[in-house]
């Protein structure tokens, strides 16, 4: 079996074990300490659950990437290294020169994961809660060249729009984290199609970075599929949404192999539809009702398909299933040519509007 295939597997096991053990000592230590998410009014949560699940996320991805680094410069500076074929060890070499910036991602990720806690503890306001994150979105673009290019050669204009879309997609995840399972699972989802472009462009750094965050939400959503036995809270919404950004911004979708794959850099667009739509109609239907679009309701995406009459459950997995036919289109964005990139872009705009349909339609009297 291939070292990197060998490589891959460990992180990805490694993490979703990890994550499922402090998982499980976190929701112990939640309820002990009384850290847990009482039922609201506008919330539809029926029973006292555990918060501080995404301690457990972050911790698995922080001492996963923290273990590579001090593993990977370790052994480089030991040249223990030596012995690997070298299509490998260029990959290794590679991996190393990024620490740097897999650094400053991880103070990201901690600053983040603080104020969420926090917030889980004493609900601080939403705005300052979205200073920090312009702030780390900012630091993060800046400092560890987590920016968009689309072909712009402008370092300002690169870093503006990267700074807008980490904040559009940690506030995204954190909006969609309002039904048990559902943020983890689109994630774990968008993920591995993101991974699969970074592996069919060969990226070992953001391939395996990847493979970390993947293993570490599959570990919790076993104790966060419905019925939820934890919540991750905002210390684990905005660490995940703050990684999907990340992969997004630093997964290569241009293949030379392919002379029309220019329109593979529409793929986050295309991968994030749902999540995006959730975000954008519950900020225009709040807006419209005079709401701060930041405070919580009952009129999520989740929500409106719900009072369809479907299970938490059914909810969840459907959405999980709309998800899954965006990404699908997304995927073969980088072998077609524009007619190709039309069709797909066209089946992404229809899948929204059927399920814009079917959650807007009243149900009939004689359904109650």
């Amino acid at each position: 079996m291939p070292v990197l295939v060998i490589v891959a597997i460990v992180l990805l096991l490694g993490a979703f074990v990890l994550s499922a053990v402090l998982t499980a000592i976190v929701r112990m230590y939640s309820i002990k300490t009384n850290f847990v998410a009482r039922p609201k009014r506008d919330r539809f949560h029926e029973t006292i659950v555990p918060l501080g699940g995404g301690v457990a996320i972050f911790v698995t991805i922080a001492s996963m990437l923290a273990s590579a680094i001090v593993t990977i410069k370790y052994l480089l500076d030991t040249s223990l290294f030596s012995w690997l074929d070298s299509s490998v060890l260029i990959h290794v070499e590679g991996f190393a020169a990024r620490l740097g910036s897999l650094i400053i991602v991880l103070v990201c990720a901690t600053v983040l994961h603080v104020v969420g806690l926090i917030d889980d503890k004493k609900h601080l306001g939403p705005f300052f809660k979205l200073i920090v994150q312009f702030a780390v979105a900012f630091i993060a673009a800046r400092f560890a060249d987590i920016r968009v290019e689309l072909f712009i050669e402008n370092q300002a204009v690169t870093t503006a729009l990267s700074v807008f879309w980490i904040v559009l997609i940690i506030n995204a995840f954190n909006f969609l984290d309002n039904m048990d399972g559902l943020s983890v699972g689109v994630a774990i989802i968008t993920s591995s199609v993101l991974f699969t472009a970074a592996a069919l462009s060969g990226q070992i750094f953001i391939g395996s970075v990847a493979l970390i965050f993947i293993g570490a939400l599959l570990g919790f959503l076993i104790f966060n599929f419905p019925p939820a036995k934890i919540f991750m809270g905002d210390s684990g919404s905005l660490v995940v949404g703050f990684f999907v950004a990340l992969l997004t911004l630093k997964t290569t979708y241009y293949n030379q192999a392919y002379e029309s794959g220019i329109y593979a850099v529409f793929m986050p667009l295309v991968v994030m539809a749902v999540p995006l739509y959730d975000f954008i109609s519950v900020t225009i239907l709040r807006l419209s009702q005079g709401k701060s679009p930041f405070v919580g309701d009952t009129q999520h995406f989740s929500h409106r398909i719900k009072r369809r009459g479907l299970t938490d459950t059914q909810t969840t997995l459907t959405l999980y299933l709309a998800t899954i036919c965006t990404c699908v289109g997304a995927v073969f964005l980088y072998q077609v040519d524009l007619f190709g990139a039309c069709l797909i872009f066209a089946q992404t705009v229809m899948i929204l509007l059927m399920i814009a349909i079917l959650e807007m339609t009243s149900r009939s009297p004689s359904d109650d």
